[in-house]
């Protein structure tokens, strides 16, 4: 069965590789910009995603803070047939530097 409409899934793994890249990298970015800072995003660690006018992709991933590897929470929102996208949250999840 697919997803349930409204519902939060597991994303569908390999296949959307680039796009949850591409969608990390924007909320790193956009982040940096309401918040004047400079993290730079390192990689996705998992994503889940809820779909409902659009998508929401719930992304984890690790970006470095000043040379500090922590890890984040973003949640994106995408219409692609508007070609919007919206960084609706970001934050730290863990601040241990991973040894």
């Amino acid at each position: 069965m697919g997803s349930k409409l409204g519902g939060i899934s597991e994303s569908k793994g390999v296949a959307n590789s680039l796009e949850l890249d591409s969608l990390a990298q924007f909320a790193v970015d956009e982040h940096n910009k309401k918040q004047n800072s400079l993290l730079q995003f390192g990689k996705v660690v998992s994503s889940k995603e809820q779909v409902v006018a659009g998508t929401v992709h719930y992304i984890t991933l690790e970006a470095l803070d000043g040379g500090q590897k922590k890890t984040y929470e973003a949640k994106v929102w995408v219409k692609p047939w508007l070609n919007f996208k919206e960084l609706q949250a970001f934050e730290v999840v863990d601040a241990a530097a991973s040894a």
